[in-house]
């Protein structure tokens, strides 16, 4: 009866929060990691000076990744409360984000990604406070400063550039040119000042390369390993099952309702885009997509009838984010 209990409303289930980070990063804060980042991965312009002020420490940077995947939850929490998308009041989406976000064993540990997904969230608050809003000229303005910001700390997040300008247009209720003006002026700000800050200090060749091999150079954590793509399969597996599901929900919603999830769909779709085209880019935007697939599978689970099938999903889940811990022990010993 594990969902039955997460899925109910009790403030109670917010510490369940780090405690199921805890459980599920406790073998990374024993036996801590760096990641193997490239050079431009760690010269990202905003998580350079925190790389630098961390340094080789493999348990803080294990430790604040795992704070991070919890500030990450509770702020999913915040935004799924704010606007209700999930119609059913659930802690479900926050718990279920951290439960995810454990089966990438490989990510327990810091990587710019985290930072910029707080910042991409922080964006989709700003965007569904736009809904039926006349002139929301600041806000679109702070959704392109935001995810510009994001970008900073991991350049692979400016391919969610356009996911927000659809957004925009979803959300938007008069569709005027001067949002769309505003969002792209919002989003340039950041790299005008940090290019500019580059070339005050003589290091703007050095930032222009950087964001090239951020796009350009390959790097690929997933064709060999065979236990992240079975994780992934029963993701996609509880992601096509939510997909269908929400679909059959989406007359009976509120049009609020099917807006937000068409901007979840737009993130889905373009951090997908982006994983998949972009050959620098490799398994740390699943944290990004996995934002969006967080509330289609907790709409899921929160509105299936079915109690006896929802615990058995529900534990299959929970049951390959364990295996995923002990997976590299089981197949290279």
């Amino acid at each position: 009866m594990i969902l039955k209990r997460i899925k109910t409303n009790s403030g109670l289930n917010l510490f369940l929060i780090p405690v199921a980070a805890l459980v599920f990063w406790i073998k990374n804060l024993v036996h801590p990691g760096i990641y193997d980042f490239s050079a431009y991965d760690s010269g990202n312009i905003l998580f350079s000076p925190i790389f630098r002020l961390i340094g080789a420490h493999p348990f803080v940077h294990v430790l604040v990744s795992m704070l991070l995947v919890v500030a990450l939850g509770f702020l999913m929490q915040l935004v799924n409360d704010r606007y209700s998308f999930i119609r059913i009041r659930s802690k479900l989406p926050s718990v279920l984000f951290v439960i995810i976000m454990g089966g990438f064993v490989d990510l327990h540990t810091l990587h710019p990604v985290y930072f910029g997904a707080l910042f991409v969230l922080f964006a989709i608050d700003r965007l569904f406070g736009m809904f039926e809003k006349s002139r929301p000229y600041s806000i679109v303005f702070d959704v392109g400063f935001l995810i510009s910001v994001a970008s900073l700390f991991y350049f692979n997040l400016v391919l969610l550039f356009p996911a927000f300008l659809f957004s925009i247009a979803v959300l938007s209720r008069e569709k005027k040119w001067r949002e769309f003006v505003i969002y792209i002026f919002g989003f340039l700000l950041p790299f005008v000042f940090a290019l500019s800050y580059a070339f005050w200090t003589d290091n703007l060749l050095e930032s222009i390369d950087m964001f090239a091999s951020n796009i350009i150079n390959p790097v690929n954590h997933l064709a060999a390993n065979y236990t992240l793509q079975a994780y992934l399969g029963v993701l996609v597996f509880f992601t096509v099952v939510g997909s269908i599901d929400i679909l059959n929900q989406y007359d009976k919603k509120k049009i609020s309702s099917r807006k937000y999830f068409s901007a979840f769909f737009w993130i889905f779709l373009f951090s997908l885009i982006s994983f998949i085209f972009i050959p620098a880019a490799s398994q740390e935007m699943l944290v990004i997509t996995a934002i969006p697939v967080t509330f289609l599978i907790a709409n899921f689970f929160v509105f299936m009838k079915k109690k006896f099938w929802g615990e058995l999903l529900f534990t299959l889940l929970v049951a390959s984010v364990i295996f995923m811990q002990f997976a590299e022990l089981v197949f290279n010993g």
